[in-house]
């Protein structure tokens, strides 16, 4: 470990000290409101609990100073990456943890610490990673926007204070706040003393997505902006507030918009696609609408079961299916049901994306005990079924649930599961009937895996191959490397995997270790390592970086050296531990690297290091090169160093060799960290005879020992020859096997539900107590459907969860239109840590379907429904349905791209002739 490494840090204490107090403050420090917590890079924070429990100060996991880089969109702004994930991306370190780790290993140039505030939420108390960012601008003049970020509990009042000290309003100024929405609505923010949070705020950019969306542009974004208006006398007041009135009139106000009632889009609040594709299935759903738009809600609300929330959420979610089918809009603003949910709700708090699953759960709950036409439960003893027919049982457990619970959403949704338990020990069968709203049913899970990796050769003229591989999903390291063996006829044994990040090791895997630790994310390289002819000698794993060294001294960091930047990735080399000099090594680096580019003419172009690292794995030993003595003599390695450097030079050898051997400062530095490695030599004759040594040849770049992270002492040799390795050292090229599509896989909604009913054996955590044999058991339970709702629900588990791995199934389930007819589905775009939710659904009153996206509406096809994005399908019952009251749209095939209209706006006969003038097809913008 180097002074330099430590830049301006002080001086830590032992590392189990460093640890303890650590991990005493991450333990004892609670959540107050008002403290502040710091934002500390996941992968930086793992090397340094590496590095402390290793209890070795010069072992190869030192961590460096801390580095936030990979938590950065960019490092300009400094602004963090969108939807990161706490203990997955980053760490939260108490205020008192953070100062002592950045005195002990300082912090990279020209960062920020990211400090973050608790905040004190609706029943909860949360660190504040994402503070709301809010444009602001004056309404005289909008053209000049600025951006502010405040926090979810500071108040409307404290917004107006920063926008008047921003633009300079004159103090005694009549101000007025309203928010102006991306589709140039305008809502006034009459309370200046509530807060950011209870308003509805959302952060300027609530969305920029990374994943194509059916019929949507990808990139949309959507902005949220205060304008402050301020005035001097009445005329202006009324002139600026007719001017909102007509400006967000225009818009989806108009008395004269009559739409289709149901087809209306719902404003993306910020991040709330998940509500809105949960909202559209069941405004698509008849007989929960029909009651809603009946008002029978009115006479049922239940304001004193403890269970329910006073009947506030029944009175929102009426609210906005009101507005919805009203025909009077194109898109409705679901703010206050946003409010109340999250007042209700604290997961749902803020603007982070969650599962449209989660919240149809809540907000089913939630609307049945808000609207329970029970106000008093009583106590039922359950029986057991004692050897009683079936339907028997079924028909009282089915009365007993409805003596407690009887609302329309028990009406519409509730059927019953038949649940039989067997004891293992003394076959004794259990029986018994139970309620469920919806069903959760499991995908057939895929026993393989696809994974994409580069595999490296020996040859150094060939670029890094990226391969696609197909591996069990439980396999093995080894077996990844057995199924690449295959495409690159390369023994499985000559093979290393490592995780490469920002050109250096992240960890090197044993063949041993479980597939499951990789995540599909990661950059895994696989390298082919050489075999010697004799292996009677131990071999040393050595790990090489490439590193780029600047033109001038790196002043700032308070050393003399020059600074460096890895670049392209790492490679790995297997040699004979005799074999380690810097001699050797240099040959053999030499052989291995793809060949440079050298230009005499042009001295200091590129100066190149290749550092070598023991990495981050035992099986990769420390290495410490020295220099060839005269004699032709190989020093040994020098374990636990920090290592060494030789010279690089610009001039050919001959002008090298007459020239005087003058000690520089360079020389001097580099000659002191030589002896400390290789004390072999008398101390008179080491730097002299080293110095002739380097003035013999001409070398093209610098040997030196490096731990995992390349964060040792920089080098210090002056001049260089102009080596570039180009950006060849980032280049790969693609195997045929990533030209191979790859096939979806297509299962039965029926074989999802034969999964759910299959015979299972309860775990450990869950045992079942047997009455006969006083003790619990791990009995066997089969779960089977007996009575259906009207409307059933079927929630596809495409999120699956395991001890070590998180992923999303893919797999485009093929789920029936008819039987139970199919009324509505919620779909999810992209992966696990984001992604974008929309619905299809089918208008109650014209049996047209139709694509939400949150505000937009578009026409649908059948054809279209079924997709690998289906999340929640919704099914009604058909001796339940009615038949739709209007005609379906005329529409053509082309039309399910365009934006949904409603000719019912027109009289009827210029609907007819504009329908016939537009060959079948009609369009709207629902913006």
């Amino acid at each position: 470990m180097t002074a330099n490494s430590r830049c301006s840090a002080a001086e830590p204490p032992g590392l189990e000290s460093q640890r303890r107090e650590i991990e005493s403050l991450l333990r004892e420090c609670e959540l107050r409101a008002g403290d502040s917590w710091y934002v500390v890079e996941r992968r930086w924070y793992e090397q340094w609990k590496e590095f402390v429990e290793t209890g070795d100060q010069n072992s190869s996991s030192f961590p460096g100073q801390i580095d936030n880089t990979e938590l950065f969109e960019d490092l300009d702004s400094y602004h963090l990456k969108e939807r990161l994930v706490e203990n997955e991306d980053f760490m939260l370190v108490p205020a008192e943890a953070w100062h002592k780790l950045l005195a002990w290993y300082g912090m990279v140039d020209g960062q920020p610490p990211l400090e973050r505030k608790v905040v004190d939420l609706p029943s909860t108390l949360k660190v504040e990673v994402y503070p709301i960012e809010i444009f602001l601008c004056l309404h005289s003049n909008m053209e000049n926007v600025i951006n502010a970020q405040f926090s979810r509990v500071d108040n409307i009042q404290s917004i107006q204070r920063a926008m008047c000290e921003a633009f300079s309003v004159p103090p005694g100024s009549e101000c007025r706040l309203w928010m102006k929405s991306s589709d140039s609505s305008c809502e006034r923010l009459r309370n200046v003393h509530i807060s950011v949070l209870d308003a509805c705020l959302s952060s300027g950019m609530v969305r920029t997505d990374s994943v194509p969306r059916h019929n949507h542009n990808a990139g949309e974004e959507s902005k949220i902006c205060l304008l402050l208006l301020f005035y001097l006398n009445c005329s202006e007041i009324s002139r600026i507030q007719s001017d909102l009135f007509v400006r967000r009139n225009s818009v989806e106000e108009q008395d004269s918009y009559r739409g289709q009632p149901g087809v209306c889009g719902l404003t993306n609040l910020g991040n709330t696609c998940f509500m809105n594709s949960a909202l559209q299935c069941l405004s698509n759903t008849p007989p929960l609408t029909e009651y809603f738009l009946l008002s029978s809600y009115l006479e049922e609300l239940n304001f004193t079961n403890p269970l329910g929330m006073k009947g506030e959420i029944a009175e929102a979610y009426a609210d906005v299916i009101k507005q919805m089918w009203s025909g009077r809009h194109y898109s409705v603003v679901p703010r206050v049901f946003k409010t109340k949910v999250g007042h209700f709700a604290s997961q749902f708090l803020g603007y982070q994306q969650h599962d449209s699953q989660e919240l149809l759960s809540f907000l089913l709950d939630g609307l049945h005990e808000d609207l329970n036409r029970v106000k008093n439960k009583e106590y039922i003893e359950l029986r057991d079924a004692a050897g009683r027919p079936d339907q028997e049982v079924a028909e009282e457990a089915w009365r007993n649930h409805r003596r407690r619970n009887d609302s329309v959403i028990v009406d519409t949704f509730h059927g019953l599961f038949k649940s039989t338990l067997v004891c293992p020990e003394c076959r004794k069968v259990s029986v018994t009937f139970d309620p469920f709203c919806y069903l959760s049913v499991p995908l057939p899970v895929s026993k393989e895996r696809i994974m994409e990796v580069f595999f490296v050769s020996l040859d150094p003229y060939a670029k890094p191959a990226q391969h696609r591989v197909v591996v069990p999903k439980a396999g093995k390291v080894f077996d990844l490397c057995s199924a690449l063996s295959e495409m690159t006829s390369v023994p499985p044994t000559q093979m290393v995997v490592a995780d490469v990040f920002n050109h250096r090791f992240y960890k090197i895997y044993n063949s041993d270790e479980s597939l499951s630790c990789i995540l599909d994310r990661d950059d895994i390289f696989v390298y082919e390592l050489s075999v010697l002819e004799e292996q009677q000698e131990e071999q040393v794993l050595l790990a090489l970086y490439l590193r780029e060294r600047s033109h001038y001294r790196d002043y700032g960091s308070g050393s003399s050296s020059y600074g460096t930047t890895l670049f392209g990735h790492p490679l790995l080399l297997s040699t004979p531990r005799s074999s380690c000099s810097r001699e050797a090594l240099y040959n053999l680096f030499l052989q291995r690297l793809p060949q440079p580019n050298i230009n005499h003419t042009q001295p200091l172009l590129d100066h190149g290091d290749a550092e070598t690292s023991n990495g981050s794995q035992n099986q990769t030993e420390p290495l410490c090169s020295a220099g060839s003595t005269d004699s032709g003599e190989n020093e040994s390695p020098c374990a636990n160093s920090t290592g060494t450097a030789a010279d690089t030079g610009s001039e050919p050898p001959a002008e090298r060799l007459q020239q005087p051997c003058e000690t520089t400062e360079e020389e001097k530095e580099e000659d002191k960290q030589e002896e400390a490695c290789s004390p072999s030599l008398p101390a008179n004759e080491q730097p002299a005879r080293r110095r002739a040594c380097r003035k013999r040849r001409k070398s093209l770049f610098t040997i030196q020992a490096v731990n995992s992270n390349g964060t040792t002492e920089r080098g210090t040799g002056e001049g260089g020859s102009a080596v570039s390795f180009g950006c060849e050292c980032e280049c790969y090229v693609k195997h045929a096997s990533m030209e191979v599509p790859q096939q979806q896989t297509t299962v039965q909604l029926q074989e999802c539900i034969e999964l759910f009913t299959t015979v299972e054996t309860l775990e450990e955590e869950n045992p079942w107590y047997c009455p006969v044999c006083k003790k619990h058991q791990l009995a066997t339970k089969k779960l089977d459907l007996w009575s259906l709702p009207e409307v059933l629900i079927i929630h596809l588990k495409r999120f699956s969860y395991t001890k070590f791995t998180r992923e999303k199934l893919d797999s485009i389930v093929d789920f029936p239109l008819s039987c139970y007819d199919l009324i509505a589905v919620s779909n999810h775009y992209g992966g696990l840590r984001d992604g974008h939710y929309t619905s299809y659904a089918c208008n109650k009153d014209n049996g047209q379907w139709y694509y939400f996206d949150d505000s937009k509406v578009t026409y649908a096809r059948e054809d279209q429904i079924v997709t690998n994005a289906a999340y929640v399908l919704f099914y009604h019952r058909q001796d339940k349905i009615r038949k739709p009251t209007l005609p379906a749209p005329s529409t053509s095939p082309a039309s399910s791209t365009q934006p949904a209209n409603d000719i019912t706006s027109c009289k009827e006969e210029d609907a007819e002739q504009g329908a016939a003038a537009a060959a079948s097809y009609v369009t709207m913008e629902t913006d």
